[in-house]
Protein backbone atom coordinates (compact mmCIF):
# COMPACT_ATOMS: atom_id res chain seq x y z
CA UNK A 1 0.00 0.00 0.00
CA UNK A 2 1.29 3.65 -0.83
CA UNK A 3 -0.28 6.93 0.62
CA UNK A 4 1.11 10.06 -1.28
CA UNK A 5 0.79 13.28 0.32
CA UNK A 6 -0.37 15.73 -2.12
CA UNK A 7 -1.87 18.45 0.07
CA UNK A 8 -1.81 19.74 3.58
CA UNK A 9 1.73 18.62 3.73
CA UNK A 10 3.26 22.08 2.93
CA UNK A 11 0.54 24.27 4.69
CA UNK A 12 -2.69 23.54 6.54
CA UNK A 13 -4.73 23.55 3.43
CA UNK A 14 -5.44 21.23 0.21
CA UNK A 15 -6.23 18.46 1.84
CA UNK A 16 -5.77 15.53 -0.53
CA UNK A 17 -4.52 11.95 0.09
CA UNK A 18 -4.02 9.54 -2.28
CA UNK A 19 -4.16 5.53 -1.10
CA UNK A 20 -3.13 3.07 -3.61
CA UNK A 21 -3.27 -0.27 -2.88
CA UNK A 22 -3.09 -3.98 -4.86
CA UNK A 23 -6.62 -3.24 -6.29
CA UNK A 24 -7.35 0.48 -6.18
CA UNK A 25 -6.57 4.00 -5.85
CA UNK A 26 -8.96 6.32 -3.74
CA UNK A 27 -8.48 9.47 -1.91
CA UNK A 28 -9.13 11.27 1.39
CA UNK A 29 -10.24 14.20 0.33
CA UNK A 30 -9.68 16.61 -2.34
CA UNK A 31 -9.58 20.14 -0.86
CA UNK A 32 -8.66 23.89 -2.62
CA UNK A 33 -5.32 25.28 -1.49
CA UNK A 34 -5.59 28.41 0.54
CA UNK A 35 -3.50 31.41 1.68
CA UNK A 36 -0.44 32.52 -0.04
CA UNK A 37 -0.17 33.59 -3.52
CA UNK A 38 2.25 30.37 -4.25
CA UNK A 39 0.10 27.91 -2.61
CA UNK A 40 -3.13 29.10 -4.12
CA UNK A 41 -1.74 28.83 -8.02
CA UNK A 42 -1.45 25.05 -7.00
CA UNK A 43 -5.37 24.85 -7.66
CA UNK A 44 -4.64 25.66 -11.42
CA UNK A 45 -1.80 23.05 -11.50
CA UNK A 46 -2.80 19.51 -13.26
CA UNK A 47 -3.26 16.45 -10.22
CA UNK A 48 -0.83 14.72 -9.71
CA UNK A 49 -2.90 11.52 -11.16
CA UNK A 50 -5.34 10.75 -13.78
CA UNK A 51 -8.94 11.73 -12.43
CA UNK A 52 -10.63 8.76 -14.29
CA UNK A 53 -8.47 6.17 -12.30
CA UNK A 54 -9.62 7.64 -8.65
CA UNK A 55 -11.83 4.29 -7.41
CA UNK A 56 -13.71 6.65 -5.08
CA UNK A 57 -13.28 9.54 -2.51
CA UNK A 58 -13.68 9.33 1.02
CA UNK A 59 -14.50 13.23 2.64
CA UNK A 60 -13.66 13.57 5.73
CA UNK A 61 -15.99 17.42 5.90
CA UNK A 62 -17.50 19.76 4.19
CA UNK A 63 -14.77 23.11 4.34
CA UNK A 64 -13.32 23.99 0.97
CA UNK A 65 -9.75 23.34 1.88
CA UNK A 66 -10.96 19.56 1.58
CA UNK A 67 -13.66 19.77 -0.86
CA UNK A 68 -13.16 22.75 -3.16
CA UNK A 69 -11.09 20.78 -5.71
CA UNK A 70 -14.10 17.97 -6.16
CA UNK A 71 -15.74 19.59 -9.03
CA UNK A 72 -12.62 19.76 -10.72
CA UNK A 73 -11.72 16.42 -10.19
CA UNK A 74 -14.96 15.48 -11.50
CA UNK A 75 -14.72 17.98 -14.64
CA UNK A 76 -12.14 16.37 -15.70
CA UNK A 77 -13.49 12.40 -15.73
CA UNK A 78 -14.06 10.89 -11.70
CA UNK A 79 -16.93 9.16 -11.86
CA UNK A 80 -16.85 7.09 -8.29
CA UNK A 81 -18.55 7.53 -5.52
CA UNK A 82 -18.10 10.28 -2.79
CA UNK A 83 -18.74 8.66 0.71
CA UNK A 84 -19.20 11.24 3.61
CA UNK A 85 -21.72 11.88 6.28
CA UNK A 86 -25.53 13.18 5.11
CA UNK A 87 -24.87 16.82 6.69
CA UNK A 88 -21.68 16.44 5.11
CA UNK A 89 -22.95 16.00 1.68
CA UNK A 90 -25.38 18.59 2.09
CA UNK A 91 -23.43 20.72 2.97
CA UNK A 92 -20.62 20.79 0.33
CA UNK A 93 -23.15 20.86 -1.84
CA UNK A 94 -23.77 24.54 -1.23
CA UNK A 95 -20.71 25.57 -0.83
CA UNK A 96 -19.42 23.97 -3.80
CA UNK A 97 -21.49 25.96 -5.82
CA UNK A 98 -21.05 29.00 -4.06
CA UNK A 99 -17.48 28.06 -4.51
CA UNK A 100 -17.98 27.84 -8.28
CA UNK A 101 -20.18 31.03 -8.55
CA UNK A 102 -16.96 33.00 -6.82
CA UNK A 103 -14.29 31.40 -9.52
CA UNK A 104 -16.25 32.61 -12.04
CA UNK A 105 -16.82 36.31 -10.93
CA UNK A 106 -12.85 36.18 -10.47
CA UNK A 107 -12.31 34.98 -13.67
CA UNK A 108 -14.24 37.71 -14.91
CA UNK A 109 -12.94 40.54 -12.69
CA UNK A 110 -9.24 39.77 -13.58
CA UNK A 111 -9.65 39.03 -17.41
CA UNK A 112 -11.42 42.51 -17.20
CA UNK A 113 -8.31 44.14 -15.92
CA UNK A 114 -6.19 42.09 -18.19
CA UNK A 115 -7.65 43.52 -21.50
CA UNK A 116 -6.86 46.75 -20.37
CA UNK A 117 -3.21 45.45 -19.41
CA UNK A 118 -3.07 43.32 -22.78
CA UNK A 119 -2.88 40.23 -20.21
CA UNK A 120 -3.47 36.79 -21.36
CA UNK A 121 -7.65 35.90 -20.17
CA UNK A 122 -8.08 33.17 -17.56
CA UNK A 123 -10.52 30.14 -17.33
CA UNK A 124 -12.59 29.91 -13.74
CA UNK A 125 -11.37 26.80 -12.15
CA UNK A 126 -15.01 25.20 -12.46
CA UNK A 127 -18.58 26.71 -12.29
CA UNK A 128 -21.35 26.94 -10.12
CA UNK A 129 -22.74 23.94 -13.06
CA UNK A 130 -19.20 21.81 -12.43
CA UNK A 131 -20.22 21.92 -8.89
CA UNK A 132 -24.02 20.99 -9.29
CA UNK A 133 -23.01 18.09 -11.20
CA UNK A 134 -20.95 16.44 -7.99
CA UNK A 135 -23.81 16.19 -5.87
CA UNK A 136 -24.58 12.81 -7.70
CA UNK A 137 -21.68 10.86 -6.73
CA UNK A 138 -22.09 11.91 -2.87
CA UNK A 139 -23.34 8.61 -1.22
CA UNK A 140 -24.43 9.45 2.55
CA UNK A 141 -23.07 7.10 5.34
CA UNK A 142 -24.49 7.73 9.39
CA UNK A 143 -21.88 8.09 12.14
CA UNK A 144 -20.77 4.13 13.96
CA UNK A 145 -21.73 2.16 10.94
CA UNK A 146 -19.80 -0.45 8.97
CA UNK A 147 -19.99 0.04 5.26
CA UNK A 148 -18.37 -2.10 2.52
CA UNK A 149 -16.62 0.20 -0.36
CA UNK A 150 -15.74 -2.86 -1.88
CA UNK A 151 -14.82 -6.26 -1.35
CA UNK A 152 -11.49 -5.37 0.02
CA UNK A 153 -12.38 -2.43 1.84
CA UNK A 154 -14.67 -1.50 4.59
CA UNK A 155 -15.18 1.82 6.77
CA UNK A 156 -16.71 3.66 9.81
CA UNK A 157 -17.37 6.89 10.20
CA UNK A 158 -16.58 8.69 13.68
CA UNK A 159 -17.79 11.70 14.93
CA UNK A 160 -15.27 14.04 14.54
CA UNK A 161 -16.18 17.19 16.59
CA UNK A 162 -15.27 19.47 13.74
CA UNK A 163 -18.44 21.00 12.02
CA UNK A 164 -21.37 19.25 11.56
CA UNK A 165 -21.05 16.17 9.90
CA UNK A 166 -17.37 16.34 10.12
CA UNK A 167 -16.02 12.51 10.39
CA UNK A 168 -12.88 11.07 11.47
CA UNK A 169 -11.97 7.87 9.24
CA UNK A 170 -11.37 4.46 10.04
CA UNK A 171 -10.54 1.82 7.04
CA UNK A 172 -9.73 -2.11 6.82
CA UNK A 173 -8.47 -2.78 3.93
CA UNK A 174 -7.13 -6.04 2.90
CA UNK A 175 -4.53 -6.91 0.81
CA UNK A 176 -2.16 -9.60 0.01
CA UNK A 177 -3.90 -11.48 2.33
CA UNK A 178 -3.67 -9.45 5.18
CA UNK A 179 -5.83 -6.67 6.72
CA UNK A 180 -4.28 -3.37 7.07
CA UNK A 181 -6.16 -0.65 9.86
CA UNK A 182 -5.73 2.81 8.90
CA UNK A 183 -7.36 5.89 10.35
CA UNK A 184 -7.54 9.18 8.94
CA UNK A 185 -8.67 12.21 11.55
CA UNK A 186 -9.94 14.47 8.95
CA UNK A 187 -9.83 17.67 11.27
CA UNK A 188 -9.83 17.10 14.82
CA UNK A 189 -12.54 19.23 17.33
CA UNK A 190 -11.79 20.66 20.35
CA UNK A 191 -13.36 19.05 23.31
CA UNK A 192 -15.90 20.16 25.40
CA UNK A 193 -18.20 22.31 22.87
CA UNK A 194 -21.69 23.70 23.21
CA UNK A 195 -23.09 22.09 20.23
CA UNK A 196 -21.12 19.23 19.46
CA UNK A 197 -20.43 15.94 20.91
CA UNK A 198 -16.03 15.23 21.87
CA UNK A 199 -14.18 13.52 18.97
CA UNK A 200 -14.85 9.65 19.09
CA UNK A 201 -11.61 7.80 20.90
CA UNK A 202 -10.42 5.23 18.25
CA UNK A 203 -9.09 2.39 20.15
CA UNK A 204 -6.07 1.07 17.09
CA UNK A 205 -4.97 1.42 13.99
CA UNK A 206 -1.64 0.20 11.91
CA UNK A 207 -1.42 3.22 10.37
CA UNK A 208 -3.18 7.09 11.08
CA UNK A 209 -2.30 10.00 9.19
CA UNK A 210 -3.38 13.42 11.83
CA UNK A 211 -3.92 16.86 11.82
CA UNK A 212 -1.56 19.33 13.82
CA UNK A 213 -3.61 22.68 12.87
CA UNK A 214 -2.47 23.84 16.96
CA UNK A 215 -0.27 21.66 17.43
CA UNK A 216 2.29 23.59 18.96
CA UNK A 217 -0.20 25.51 21.23
CA UNK A 218 -2.88 25.36 23.93
CA UNK A 219 -6.16 27.88 23.40
CA UNK A 220 -8.11 29.34 26.50
CA UNK A 221 -11.01 27.83 26.84
CA UNK A 222 -14.22 28.30 24.98
CA UNK A 223 -16.09 29.82 28.14
CA UNK A 224 -13.22 32.14 28.83
CA UNK A 225 -13.28 33.09 25.02
CA UNK A 226 -17.03 33.53 24.75
CA UNK A 227 -16.69 35.67 28.34
CA UNK A 228 -14.11 38.04 25.83
CA UNK A 229 -16.44 38.35 23.17
CA UNK A 230 -18.92 39.62 24.72
CA UNK A 231 -16.51 42.12 26.63
CA UNK A 232 -15.39 43.72 23.07
CA UNK A 233 -19.16 43.81 22.25
CA UNK A 234 -19.82 45.97 25.08
CA UNK A 235 -16.41 48.01 24.81
CA UNK A 236 -16.54 48.59 21.25
CA UNK A 237 -20.38 49.65 21.35
CA UNK A 238 -19.37 52.42 24.33
CA UNK A 239 -17.56 54.14 21.74
CA UNK A 240 -20.17 53.78 18.80
CA UNK A 241 -17.84 51.42 17.19
CA UNK A 242 -18.63 48.24 14.98
CA UNK A 243 -17.62 44.63 15.91
CA UNK A 244 -17.02 42.87 12.29
CA UNK A 245 -16.14 38.93 12.83
CA UNK A 246 -14.67 37.56 10.19
CA UNK A 247 -15.87 34.55 9.96
CA UNK A 248 -16.15 31.24 8.38
CA UNK A 249 -19.47 30.40 6.63
CA UNK A 250 -19.50 26.14 7.96
CA UNK A 251 -19.26 26.07 11.76
CA UNK A 252 -17.80 29.38 13.28
CA UNK A 253 -21.03 31.71 12.41
CA UNK A 254 -22.96 29.19 13.71
CA UNK A 255 -20.97 28.88 16.84
CA UNK A 256 -20.96 32.86 17.28
CA UNK A 257 -24.50 33.04 16.50
CA UNK A 258 -25.20 30.78 19.20
CA UNK A 259 -22.57 32.53 22.04
CA UNK A 260 -24.84 35.24 21.04
CA UNK A 261 -28.27 33.59 21.51
CA UNK A 262 -27.17 32.48 24.73
CA UNK A 263 -26.28 35.45 26.24
CA UNK A 264 -28.99 37.50 24.99
CA UNK A 265 -30.85 35.26 26.35
CA UNK A 266 -30.03 35.00 29.89
CA UNK A 267 -28.43 38.47 30.90
CA UNK A 268 -31.62 40.39 31.26
CA UNK A 269 -29.50 43.40 33.18
CA UNK A 270 -27.66 43.73 29.93
CA UNK A 271 -30.96 44.07 28.09
CA UNK A 272 -31.44 47.36 27.59
CA UNK A 273 -27.77 47.68 26.07
CA UNK A 274 -28.65 44.53 24.03
CA UNK A 275 -31.55 45.81 22.67
CA UNK A 276 -29.20 48.74 20.79
CA UNK A 277 -26.84 46.57 19.74
CA UNK A 278 -28.13 44.91 16.03
CA UNK A 279 -26.44 41.61 15.02
CA UNK A 280 -26.16 41.10 11.21
CA UNK A 281 -24.89 37.81 9.30
CA UNK A 282 -23.88 38.80 6.26
CA UNK A 283 -23.20 35.65 4.08
CA UNK A 284 -25.58 34.10 1.76
CA UNK A 285 -23.91 30.98 1.90
CA UNK A 286 -23.38 31.01 5.88
CA UNK A 287 -27.53 31.68 5.91
CA UNK A 288 -28.51 29.02 3.76
CA UNK A 289 -25.37 26.48 5.86
CA UNK A 290 -27.46 27.74 9.47
CA UNK A 291 -30.95 25.95 7.76
CA UNK A 292 -28.90 22.88 7.11
CA UNK A 293 -27.42 22.99 10.87
CA UNK A 294 -31.43 23.25 11.94
CA UNK A 295 -32.59 20.45 9.65
CA UNK A 296 -29.14 18.08 10.83
CA UNK A 297 -30.07 18.95 14.97
CA UNK A 298 -29.50 14.86 15.08
CA UNK A 299 -25.74 15.95 14.57
CA UNK A 300 -25.35 17.71 17.84
CA UNK A 301 -24.67 16.58 21.52
CA UNK A 302 -27.75 16.18 24.75
CA UNK A 303 -28.10 19.26 25.45
CA UNK A 304 -28.63 20.83 21.93
CA UNK A 305 -31.30 18.17 21.96
CA UNK A 306 -32.79 18.88 25.07
CA UNK A 307 -33.47 22.59 23.80
CA UNK A 308 -35.14 21.38 20.80
CA UNK A 309 -37.59 19.49 22.59
CA UNK A 310 -38.55 22.33 24.41
CA UNK A 311 -39.62 23.67 21.54
CA UNK A 312 -36.31 26.34 21.60
CA UNK A 313 -35.19 27.67 18.30
CA UNK A 314 -31.59 27.00 16.90
CA UNK A 315 -30.01 30.24 15.85
CA UNK A 316 -32.02 32.90 16.28
CA UNK A 317 -32.45 35.94 18.63
CA UNK A 318 -34.77 38.87 18.17
CA UNK A 319 -31.78 41.12 17.37
CA UNK A 320 -30.72 38.65 14.61
CA UNK A 321 -30.93 39.81 11.11
CA UNK A 322 -29.58 37.96 7.80
CA UNK A 323 -28.76 39.46 5.08
CA UNK A 324 -28.64 38.33 1.91
CA UNK A 325 -28.71 40.74 -1.56
CA UNK A 326 -25.49 42.99 -2.31
CA UNK A 327 -27.65 46.01 -1.39
CA UNK A 328 -28.45 45.25 1.79
CA UNK A 329 -24.94 44.34 2.46
CA UNK A 330 -23.50 47.66 1.14
CA UNK A 331 -26.08 49.31 3.53
CA UNK A 332 -24.42 47.67 6.67
CA UNK A 333 -21.49 50.52 5.77
CA UNK A 334 -23.58 53.16 5.39
CA UNK A 335 -24.97 52.54 8.70
CA UNK A 336 -23.31 54.75 11.35
CA UNK A 337 -24.87 53.07 14.36
CA UNK A 338 -22.82 49.91 16.68
CA UNK A 339 -23.72 46.95 15.56
CA UNK A 340 -21.91 43.20 15.17
CA UNK A 341 -21.57 41.93 11.87
CA UNK A 342 -20.81 38.51 10.84
CA UNK A 343 -19.39 37.82 7.35
CA UNK A 344 -16.99 35.42 5.33
CA UNK A 345 -14.87 34.72 4.92
CA UNK A 346 -12.73 33.67 8.10
CA UNK A 347 -9.34 34.85 6.72
CA UNK A 348 -10.42 37.91 5.43
CA UNK A 349 -9.54 37.31 2.29
CA UNK A 350 -12.41 36.78 -0.06
CA UNK A 351 -16.28 36.97 0.13
CA UNK A 352 -18.49 40.51 1.60
CA UNK A 353 -16.41 40.66 4.72
CA UNK A 354 -13.24 42.00 2.57
CA UNK A 355 -15.97 45.26 1.78
CA UNK A 356 -16.62 45.22 5.62
CA UNK A 357 -12.88 45.52 6.18
CA UNK A 358 -11.81 48.09 4.33
CA UNK A 359 -15.05 50.22 5.51
CA UNK A 360 -14.23 49.75 9.11
CA UNK A 361 -10.45 48.79 9.72
CA UNK A 362 -8.85 52.08 9.90
CA UNK A 363 -11.43 53.30 12.33
CA UNK A 364 -9.66 53.29 15.85
CA UNK A 365 -13.70 52.86 17.04
CA UNK A 366 -13.64 49.95 15.62
CA UNK A 367 -12.93 46.00 16.35
CA UNK A 368 -11.81 43.06 14.05
CA UNK A 369 -12.45 39.90 15.97
CA UNK A 370 -11.05 36.56 14.21
CA UNK A 371 -12.48 33.81 15.28
CA UNK A 372 -10.75 30.86 13.65
CA UNK A 373 -7.41 29.78 12.07
CA UNK A 374 -5.55 32.21 10.10
CA UNK A 375 -3.69 30.01 7.22
CA UNK A 376 0.33 31.89 6.20
CA UNK A 377 -0.41 34.19 3.90
CA UNK A 378 -3.88 35.92 4.09
CA UNK A 379 -4.71 39.04 5.08
CA UNK A 380 -6.23 37.83 8.30
CA UNK A 381 -2.73 36.16 9.47
CA UNK A 382 -1.10 39.57 8.81
CA UNK A 383 -3.63 41.73 10.73
CA UNK A 384 -3.46 39.29 13.47
CA UNK A 385 0.42 39.14 13.49
CA UNK A 386 0.30 42.89 13.85
CA UNK A 387 0.81 44.39 10.56
CA UNK A 388 0.26 48.10 10.47
CA UNK A 389 -1.63 48.33 7.03
CA UNK A 390 -2.67 45.62 4.53
CA UNK A 391 -3.95 45.11 1.05
CA UNK A 392 -7.48 44.92 0.59
CA UNK A 393 -9.21 44.60 -2.89
CA UNK A 394 -6.11 46.36 -4.24
CA UNK A 395 -6.08 49.50 -1.76
CA UNK A 396 -3.63 50.12 1.03
CA UNK A 397 -5.41 49.92 4.35
CA UNK A 398 -4.32 51.16 7.76
CA UNK A 399 -5.12 49.19 10.67
CA UNK A 400 -6.00 51.31 13.32
CA UNK A 401 -9.54 49.04 14.80
CA UNK A 402 -8.79 47.25 17.80
CA UNK A 403 -7.73 43.68 16.90
CA UNK A 404 -8.41 40.65 18.97
CA UNK A 405 -8.12 36.65 18.19
CA UNK A 406 -10.22 33.94 20.03
CA UNK A 407 -8.51 31.00 20.12
CA UNK A 408 -11.58 29.53 21.92
CA UNK A 409 -13.67 29.32 19.13
CA UNK A 410 -11.63 27.43 17.11
CA UNK A 411 -13.25 24.69 15.17
CA UNK A 412 -10.04 23.07 15.66
CA UNK A 413 -8.37 20.81 18.40
CA UNK A 414 -5.37 22.73 20.23
CA UNK A 415 -2.57 20.12 21.17
CA UNK A 416 -3.65 19.58 24.70
CA UNK A 417 -7.11 18.22 23.39
CA UNK A 418 -4.98 16.44 20.33
CA UNK A 419 -2.88 14.42 22.77
CA UNK A 420 -5.78 13.29 24.44
CA UNK A 421 -7.45 12.12 21.60
CA UNK A 422 -3.94 10.39 20.52
CA UNK A 423 -3.68 8.87 24.11
CA UNK A 424 -6.83 6.73 23.26
CA UNK A 425 -5.14 4.58 20.85
CA UNK A 426 -4.92 0.98 23.01
CA UNK A 427 -2.62 0.04 19.92
CA UNK A 428 0.23 2.02 18.86
CA UNK A 429 0.20 2.07 15.27
CA UNK A 430 3.23 1.31 13.22
CA UNK A 431 3.65 5.12 11.36
CA UNK A 432 1.92 8.26 12.55
CA UNK A 433 2.01 10.58 9.90
CA UNK A 434 1.15 14.06 11.02
CA UNK A 435 -0.03 16.75 8.02
CA UNK A 436 -2.50 19.70 7.79
CA UNK A 437 0.00 22.06 10.20
CA UNK A 438 2.78 24.89 9.62
CA UNK A 439 6.06 22.87 9.95
CA UNK A 440 6.90 24.48 13.41
CA UNK A 441 3.34 23.02 14.52
CA UNK A 442 3.98 19.60 12.99
CA UNK A 443 7.36 19.37 14.22
CA UNK A 444 6.52 20.58 18.04
CA UNK A 445 3.62 18.34 18.34
CA UNK A 446 5.77 15.47 16.98
CA UNK A 447 8.38 16.31 20.03
CA UNK A 448 5.13 16.19 22.36
CA UNK A 449 4.00 13.12 20.98
CA UNK A 450 6.99 11.57 21.80
CA UNK A 451 8.28 12.77 25.07
CA UNK A 452 4.31 12.25 26.47
CA UNK A 453 3.03 9.48 25.10
CA UNK A 454 6.33 7.32 23.37
CA UNK A 455 4.81 7.57 19.40
CA UNK A 456 7.16 8.29 16.98
CA UNK A 457 5.44 10.47 14.37
CA UNK A 458 6.71 11.23 10.58
CA UNK A 459 6.18 15.20 9.84
CA UNK A 460 5.13 15.19 6.48
CA UNK A 461 6.70 18.49 5.24
CA UNK A 462 6.62 18.38 1.60
CA UNK A 463 4.22 16.54 -1.31
CA UNK A 464 5.73 13.15 -0.99
CA UNK A 465 4.71 8.93 -1.23
CA UNK A 466 5.14 6.25 1.78
CA UNK A 467 5.02 2.83 0.03
CA UNK A 468 4.13 0.70 3.52
CA UNK A 469 5.36 -2.30 2.75
CA UNK A 470 9.03 -1.54 2.24
CA UNK A 471 8.94 2.01 3.99
CA UNK A 472 10.32 3.97 1.20
CA UNK A 473 10.08 7.50 0.57
CA UNK A 474 9.80 9.86 -2.48
CA UNK A 475 9.52 13.35 -1.84
CA UNK A 476 8.37 15.92 -4.69
CA UNK A 477 10.35 19.05 -3.88
CA UNK A 478 7.48 20.69 -4.37
CA UNK A 479 8.43 22.52 -0.73
CA UNK A 480 11.72 24.72 -2.19
CA UNK A 481 9.49 25.66 -5.03
CA UNK A 482 6.76 26.94 -3.18
CA UNK A 483 9.14 28.49 -0.38
CA UNK A 484 11.04 30.72 -3.86
CA UNK A 485 7.58 31.38 -4.94
CA UNK A 486 6.84 33.13 -1.52
CA UNK A 487 10.19 34.77 -1.72
CA UNK A 488 9.87 36.50 -4.95
CA UNK A 489 6.08 37.84 -4.02
CA UNK A 490 7.12 39.26 -0.73
CA UNK A 491 9.73 41.01 -2.54
CA UNK A 492 7.05 42.41 -4.94
CA UNK A 493 4.63 43.26 -2.53
CA UNK A 494 7.37 45.03 -0.78
CA UNK A 495 8.23 47.14 -3.82
CA UNK A 496 4.82 47.79 -3.95
CA UNK A 497 5.32 49.02 -0.17
CA UNK A 498 7.72 51.66 -1.12
CA UNK A 499 5.64 52.93 -4.50
CA UNK A 500 2.58 53.52 -1.62
CA UNK A 501 5.22 55.48 0.30
CA UNK A 502 7.10 56.92 -2.33
CA UNK A 503 3.76 58.22 -3.77
CA UNK A 504 2.61 59.35 -0.76
CA UNK A 505 5.95 61.62 0.30
CA UNK A 506 5.64 63.26 -3.36
CA UNK A 507 2.30 64.31 -2.60
CA UNK A 508 3.24 66.78 -0.45
CA UNK A 509 2.09 70.45 -1.27
CA UNK A 510 4.76 72.30 -2.94
CA UNK A 511 6.88 69.30 -3.37
CA UNK A 512 8.10 70.52 -6.77
CA UNK A 513 9.25 73.86 -5.37
CA UNK A 514 12.93 74.73 -4.78
CA UNK A 515 13.62 75.08 -1.01
CA UNK A 516 10.13 74.24 -0.16
CA UNK A 517 11.47 69.94 0.76
CA UNK A 518 12.39 69.65 4.13
CA UNK A 519 15.26 68.43 5.45
CA UNK A 520 13.66 65.19 7.09
CA UNK A 521 11.83 64.74 4.15
CA UNK A 522 15.11 64.27 2.18
CA UNK A 523 16.11 61.78 4.47
CA UNK A 524 12.73 60.06 4.33
CA UNK A 525 13.05 60.20 0.95
CA UNK A 526 16.95 58.65 1.07
CA UNK A 527 16.01 56.30 3.44
CA UNK A 528 13.27 54.63 0.57
CA UNK A 529 15.38 54.88 -2.87
CA UNK A 530 18.09 52.91 -0.18
CA UNK A 531 15.15 50.44 0.79
CA UNK A 532 14.22 49.89 -3.09
CA UNK A 533 17.97 49.70 -4.44
CA UNK A 534 17.78 46.69 -1.87
CA UNK A 535 14.59 45.37 -2.28
CA UNK A 536 15.77 45.26 -6.18
CA UNK A 537 18.78 43.38 -5.90
CA UNK A 538 17.20 40.92 -3.13
CA UNK A 539 14.74 40.12 -6.02
CA UNK A 540 17.23 39.50 -8.36
CA UNK A 541 19.17 37.06 -6.71
CA UNK A 542 15.50 35.16 -5.87
CA UNK A 543 14.69 34.96 -9.54
CA UNK A 544 18.17 34.30 -10.66
CA UNK A 545 17.84 31.20 -8.26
Amino acid sequence: MKIKFLGAALSVTGSCHLVTTDHCKFLLDCGLFQGSQALQELNVQAFDFNPKEIDFIILSHAHIDHCGRIPLLVKQGFSGQIYSTGATAEIANILLQDSGTIHVTDAKWINKRADRSGQPQILPLYSQEDAVRCAQYFFPVAYGQYFQVNPQIRIRLNEAGHIVGAAIIEMWIEEGGKTTKLVYSGDIGASDQRMLNDPTQIDEADYLIMETTYGDRAHENRWESGKRFMEIIFKTVARGGTVVVPAFALGRTQDLIHELEVFYDNHELYQNQLDKVKVYVDSPLATDATEIFRKNAHYFNDYIKERIKKGDELFYFRNLSFTKSIDESKALNDDNSPKIIISSSGMADAGRVQHHMKHYLWKPQSSIVFAGYQAEGTTGRAITSGAKYVRILGERICVNAEVYFLEGFSAHADKNDLLKWLSGFKKKPKKIFLVHGEEEAKKSFADTAKNILGFDCTVVEDVSEYNLDDETVIVDGLKNRIDSKNQINKLKDNLGDIHDALGKLLAIPGIGIKGSFLDEKREDLAVLTRDLEKTCEKLRIAIKK
